[in-house]
């Protein structure tokens, strides 16, 4: 679930990104120039290192745990002098697409909306993992190690029903071996040539993100 709300003009906006890892915020800051890089043009992406464990909170707790980490963002863009546009928040499922991850993504997305208030909020809920949505761009791996070829077999499926791409990725590239710290390097390469408006096979939850972010109205810039 995404908001969309008209900016008033003033300093610059800013988006902040949340996430399990520095790595998952890296990738979802490429995604995001991606997808909508009117956008990103348009405001400056941050961050904040605070935790991020909503998918598995519900009710009071979960309204809680949203407020919080939106005003640890909120607090961020004033420290940055700008507006604060939005949130992005990232976390893995460790699951496949099913009731449960429906379930999570409906509840923590209505949570941080209503946190955000005026502002806009997106969440990135991974199925399984986010190496899960680097296997849509199997070609990235090569461009980032010339020695990683993702074989045939793996392309054009639906990569949120591997249940482990983490594991399963660090069991084939071995030669060096791949490590989450790879996984912002692939995105970048990706989306230096070009490779992440054209995913190679399929990922809801992938999909789902990138329909609610594209929903995200682009500020107007700042008064003068």
């Amino acid at each position: 679930m995404s908001r969309r709300r008209t900016q008033k003009p003033s300093s610059r906006g800013i988006v902040v990104l949340a996430g399990e890892s520095a790595n998952d915020r890296r990738m979802l800051a490429a995604f995001i120039k991606a997808a909508h890089p009117d956008l990103a043009s348009a405001v400056t992406l941050t961050e904040i290192t605070d935790p991020v464990r909503l998918r598995k909170k519900a009710g009071p707790d979960l309204a809680t745990a949203a407020s919080t980490l939106v005003s640890k963002a909120r607090g961020k863009a004033r420290l940055k002098s700008g507006e604060f546009v939005g949130i992005a928040v990232h976390e893995d499922m460790d699951a496949c697409p099913g009731p449960s991850y429906d379930a999570a993504r409906k509840a923590v997305s209505a949570a941080l909306d209503k946190a955000a208030g005026p502002a806009s909020s997106v969440y990135a809920l991974a199925a399984a993992e986010s190496e899960a949505w680097l296997l849509l761009f199997p070609g990235a791996f090569t461009l980032h190690r010339a020695s990683w070829k993702i074989p045939a077999s793996w392309k054009g499926k639906d990569s949120g029903r591997r249940r482990t791409p983490k594991e399963d990725l660090e069991g084939l590239l071995t030669s060096p071996r791949f490590r989450e710290s790879d996984g912002p390097e692939i995105v970048s390469a990706a989306l230096r040539q070009g490779l992440l408006g054209n995913p190679e096979g399929s990922n809801r939850s992938y999909q789902e993100f990138l329909a609610d972010l594209r929903g995200w109205e682009v500020p107007r810039p700042p008064a003068r």
